[in-house]
This record gives structure tokens, sequence and C-alpha cells, in this order.
């Protein structure tokens, strides 16, 4: 039975992070075009989709397949080297190496030995994870490509890359090159995303298609150029077409057991947007693993932001809230301005005539009220009592300071919060008693006022 590591979850587009680099960065604008290099729109020779083909590439099938079976077979179960029992120690051993991936296995004098791979069907270091589909169209002409090069230098000359692909392309007007986004990969590397868009006499525009992009990439006089630019690998990002997704999922890769491709079909967490993929020794592993943490931090930076921006949210609240207190009460101060002002022009308004009835109701009303404000058990000996009560506790406060008793500095500063919001209730509603008796005031001397004019007019 073959080893599994598990069946862990990765992103798309990340087979080119182990890709070794085949060039030198030179810096960006140091490729030399060559004649014939100009872009050309021919239907490209490879249309398949390159970000996930080359996971599920089958070998071709060699006239010599079955021999390398037997030979394999012999070698693992029945070597003829020796003619003795150190055969049966040899067998073993070339087990051990079938298993681990490395290795040659001798089995007879006459035969050359068996190369063990880990692609070969006995090598247990293999498991099944899974990728996102690609779910952009070939019309979009995304396509991708590795940089030797950290993200931040990418960053930096990136109008440098964008002339240098511009040149690649035969520095034809008609074409512009765009930068869709960037992306950092393990061991320094970064993933650039590009499209270029083709402007035709008539002044439309459209997308080169990624396959056609791509070819043109993969021409080999193309190809040195991307390296001198310290291009490690290209890739289209292009959906799988149905076809291609049941012909990935029907044939398992080379050296992974039909068995545990079929299990990783059926594990499969969502089969509309993954696709399982075989991870194959150590380094796969280490590769994947190094993916996922590149991505972890990605989002940690990315909830950081948030975090950030959460936090500058809450102060703008705490702001816009005591803001709106302070309108509040300048709202009530201007409200009673406002009411004085119309006291003062109501009276200059009535002066010389006679109470009438609504305004005779009116002074009744404000007797009454300026009678409950005065009476002792109403507002006015509530605030008296209020304060009695505040006067001895911080008389009583004082007198047993010396028994020492320990308080929670929370629960302390609760307490204070509280007395300070009833102090300041108090205090506001002692202004607005005071305000209105003021208010009342005026309304009594204007009525005087105009009850003596009224006098010494029926005089």
């Amino acid at each position: 039975m073959a080893f599994n590591f598990g069946a862990p979850s990765g992103t798309s587009g990340t087979a080119a992070a182990t890709a070794a680099p085949t060039g030198g960065f030179g810096g960006f604008g140091t490729t030399s075009t060559t004649a014939g290099s100009a872009f050309s729109f021919s239907a490209p020779t490879n249309t398949g989709t390159t970000a996930l083909g080359g996971l599920f590439s089958q070998p071709t099938q060699a006239p010599t397949q079955s021999n390398q079976l037997i030979n394999t077979a012999s070698a693992l179960s029945a070597p003829t080297l020796l003619g003795d029992e150190r055969d049966a120690i040899l067998a073993k051993w070339n087990q051990l190496q079938a298993f681990w991936g490395t290795g040659k296995g001798y089995f007879n004098n006459n035969i050359p030995p068996v190369e063990f791979t880990q692609e070969n069907p006995f090598c247990r270091f293999k498991a099944v994870g899974y990728s996102c589909m690609p779910s952009n169209k070939d019309e979009d002409g995304l396509v991708v490509l590795v940089f030797n090069k950290k993200e931040t230098e990418i960053r930096s000359q990136q109008q440098q890359l964008v002339e240098s692909l511009h040149k690649v392309l035969g520095g034809n007007q008609t074409l512009t090159v765009n930068v869709e986004g960037t992306k950092t990969l393990p061991d320094d590397q970064t993933e650039v995303v590009i499209y270029v868009v083709e402007r035709s006499p008539n002044g439309t525009s459209r997308r080169v298609p990624a396959t056609t992009l791509y070819a043109h990439f993969e021409q080999a006089n193309i190809k040195t150029q991307l390296q001198q630019l310290g291009v490690t690998l290209s890739m289209t990002r292009t959906e799988l077409s149905p076809a291609q997704i049941k012909q990935l999922l029907q044939n398992p890769p080379a050296g992974v057991d039909p068995i545990i491709w079929e299990q990783a079909k059926v594990d499969n967490p969502d089969s509309e947007k993954l696709i399982p993929v075989p991870m194959v020794g150590f380094k796969e592993l280490l590769r994947r693993l190094k993916v996922q943490d590149q991505m972890t931090k990605q989002h940690q930076t990315r909830l950081d932001i948030i975090s950030e921006d959460i936090s500058e949210l809450q102060k703008n609240q705490t702001t816009s809230v005591a803001k709106i207190a302070q309108y509040k009460r300048k709202l009530m101060d201007l409200s009673h301005r406002t009411l004085q002002v119309l006291i003062k022009q109501e009276i200059q308004r009535k002066s010389g005539y006679a109470i009438q009835a609504d305004e005779e109701q009116l002074r009744v009303q404000l007797d009454t009220i300026q009678g409950e404000l005065n009476a002792p058990t109403q507002f006015k000996g509530r605030l008296n009592e209020l304060m009695s009560q505040i006067r001895m506790q911080n008389h009583f406060g004082a007198v047993r300071s010396e028994e020492r008793y320990y308080i929670d500095a929370d629960l302390l500063r609760e307490i204070k919060q509280h007395l300070k919001q009833q102090q300041e209730g108090l205090s506001h509603l002692i202004s607005i008693i005071k305000d209105d008796l003021e208010d009342i005031k005026l309304v009594e001397h204007g009525l005087n006022e105009t009850i003596h004019i009224r006098g010494g007019v029926f005089s």
C-alpha cells in the first residue's frame, strides 16, 4: 500500500514556487530583441491548460515499457545477480529503494539496473492534495510569469518590467502590456499576472487570448529573453473545460495508486472549485507547506489591516457621539434663547391689549408649574434632599476613611463614573429649572406691565 501524508488543501497556481531559476535576473530593460521576434496572433500550438496540465501529464507509452515492468518486478522479487541466498537480501534492498523512490535496482548481470524514481508505483512517499481550479476565460488573456525576485523589487521596477515585456513582444505600438496583480511566493519568488491589449486601426481593442500569448512566450528565442528578465516559469490562468476535467479525473497521475486517486475524488470537499493534485516526495510537501504558510501570512496581514480600519472607525464613532451630544446641548441652549426672544417679541406684540382668555389660561398653568417646582415634596425638595445625601455621604466618607476599606480599582472607576454622571445630570436639571424660572419671571413681568398699561388707559 502507498504511504499517505493526508490530503491537505492547497491554493491554485502555486506549482511555480519550486521551479528552479534558469537565468539570472539582470534587471528589466536588458533583454535584446532579435529579428523575427515580433508578436503574432497565429494559432497556438498548445491549447491545453498549462496551469494544471503539467501535474497530470502522463508518460509516453514507450515500446519497452512492458520490459521495464518485467525488469522492475524481477529486481523487487527475484533478482539473479549472485545466484545464492544473497539475492533475497538484494531483493529486500531493491524494495527499500523502490519504497523510498531513489537508487538503482540490480537484478541481472546481463541487464542494466532499474532506475527507481519517486514516480514509480511502489514509492510510498505520496499523497493527494487539492488545488483551486482557475475561473478565468481564455478571452481574459491572463498569463502568469514567475520571477526569481522579491515582490518589493518587482513593484519598484514595475514600469521597467512592462517596457521590457513590450520589447519581448516586438515593440508593436498596437500592443499594451498590463499588470493584473502580483503575489509573493516562497523562496523569494514573485508571481506576476499580466495581460496584453491589442488596439485595431478602427479604434477598437481586445485582449490577446491567454493561450496565444503563452504560445508566443514558449518560443525558444522569446523564452531566452524572458529568462534574462528572471522569469523561471510561465503558464496560462484559464479555466478547465468539462472534457479536460473529466480526463484528468479519470486518469490517475503517473505513479499514483488508482485506489488512492479514487478516494481523493470522493473526499474532495468542493468538487466544483477544487481538483485533486498529486504530492510526490517530501520536497513537494515542503513546497505546499511554504505556500500555505505564505497564504496564512497574507491573510493575517489583511486581518491586521481590517482590524486597524475597525479601530479607526470606532474612534470616529466615539468622536461623532461626543459631537452629537455637544450639538444636542447647543440645540437646547439655542431653544431656550429662542424661547426668550419669542417671549419678548410676544410681549411687544401684545402690548396695550387686554388679557385674552387663552393667555389667562396660560398664566394659570404657569402658576401651577411654579407651585409644583416650589413644593417641598416635588422637584425642588427632591433636589435638596439629594444634595443633602451627597453632603452626608461625603461627611461619613471622611469619618470612615480611617477604617481602611479596600475597593477593586475597576469597581472604583465605575462608581466614580456613575457618581459623575449623576452629578452632571443634577447640574443639568438645576440649570434647566433656573432657566425655566427666569422665563416664568419674564412672562410674569411682561404680563404685569401689560396690566399696568391697560389700567392707565382705562383710567
